[in-house]
């Protein structure tokens, strides 16, 4: 009977947590390589993942030569140089920081400290992704709230959406990847009208490029004594996305709470000294901001010119609408060695999102896309 009954033991399977089932994986954006493979082409420009068109700073690749001589030590798990760098130029005080492998880590970060079943987390939609990746980890439930018409924010539709039961609310502004933004007073009438139980996590990894007077990258409610997270990255006006580094500013309390949960070396240490590197740069962090301005003004006036829709854009992308060829004309401009990303993702199959590239790749892509957007015989 033993015998009998552990036999039928051993042919059951390792069963995963339910919640499991709720999460879809991360689909990046399609890599150089992997195109230039599939279809044997020698060049390639990617338009896809919103990255630095310009790379990474000189200076940054200088420290990053300097210290590869150390690599056999762990880094500094509690990235002390980087955080007194950082609360210099963001007037913070160190203990407010936790730097973390990209801002990815940072979001699961905030769903292991502070979700538990039966809990609910708040998003915009459309959004980044990955913060129903946190919520479905932690086996809490998402509530998804629309953007309007023009993908803008709804303070009052926001706060309808928060129960009892919320836990935490999403906002990232500007957002990805639609590129609005959300003002400054009505992140105030949110954080004034909001429980005390309900943290927000405010994604600001493109607030560099946010030009509006009126916009807020969330530090000043920090400041301010709000339960506020604002998560930054290095991934986007720093070059450093292959590195993984971002952070997140709050209260010593909340970033306390966050550091219990944090792995101990989850930051390499040549991205930390990268970091510290960029930050040096102001120069090389101008002139990106330079060629983003002058590109965005490129590409949304070729879309003018094409007679196509697009987004208002407060970042390093611009969300395209291309009617029901989006798909087709998405996979067209990758036969010519153009990424860019299909809405599909989304859920906004008429649409694309382009990044900034350098006058030239963005030329290029404007050639492709007149080409293939001229109405067919």
């Amino acid at each position: 009977m033993i015998a009998r009954s552990f036999m039928m033991s051993m042919e059951k399977k390792p069963l995963a947590r339910k919640t499991i089932q709720n999460i879809n994986p991360y689909i990046p954006g399609k890599p150089i390589w992997e195109l230039q493979e599939e279809l044997g082409l020698s060049e390639v420009i990617k338009l896809a993942s919103n990255e630095n068109p310009l790379g990474a700073s000189p200076r940054v690749r200088d420290a990053i030569t300097a210290s590869v001589a150390n690599i056999h030590r762990y880094p500094d798990a509690g990235t002390w140089a980087l955080r007194q760098k950082l609360a210099a130029q963001l007037a913070t005080t160190p203990e407010q920081l936790i730097v973390t492998n990209g801002g990815d880590e940072l979001i699961t970060l905030v769903a292991e400290t502070f979700l538990e079943p039966g809990d609910e987390m708040i998003i915009v939609s459309p959004s980044f992704s990955e913060y129903e990746f946190g919520a479905h980890l932690m086996g809490a439930q998402v509530i998804t709230v629309p953007l309007d018409n023009q993908f803008r924010f709804n303070p009052a539709t926001i706060l309808g959406a928060v129960t009892a039961h919320t836990k935490i609310l999403c906002l990232c502004s500007p957002n990805n990847p639609t590129g609005t933004y959300l003002p400054k007073s009505d992140l105030q009438y949110i954080m004034d009208r909001l429980p005390k139980h309900v943290i927000v996590l405010f994604d600001a990894a493109y607030s560099h490029y946010a030009t509006a007077a009126d916009y807020t990258n969330g530090l000043e409610f920090i400041r301010e004594g709000y339960p506020l997270i604002v998560l930054q990255t290095f991934s986007k006006i720093y070059g450093l996305a292959g590195l993984r580094i971002g952070y997140g500013v709050a209260s010593e309390e909340l970033i306390r709470s966050l550091l219990k949960v944090k792995e101990p070396f989850s930051v390499n240490a040549l991205a930390q000294v990268a970091a510290c590197a960029a930050l040096e740069d102001q120069e090389h962090f101008q002139l990106s901001l330079q060629v983003n301005s002058q590109g965005r003004d490129q590409l949304c006036h070729a879309f003018e010119e094409l007679g196509l829709s697009f987004i208002k854009t407060m970042s390093n992308f611009v969300l395209v609408e291309l009617g029901s060829q989006a798909k087709d004309i998405y996979e067209q401009l990758m036969k010519q060695g153009i990424i860019v990303r299909y809405g599909g993702t989304w859920n906004l199959p008429h649409h694309v999102r382009i990044s900034v590239g350098t006058k030239a790749e963005n030329a290029r892509l404007i050639d492709h896309l007149t080409n293939l957007s001229r109405p067919r015989a």
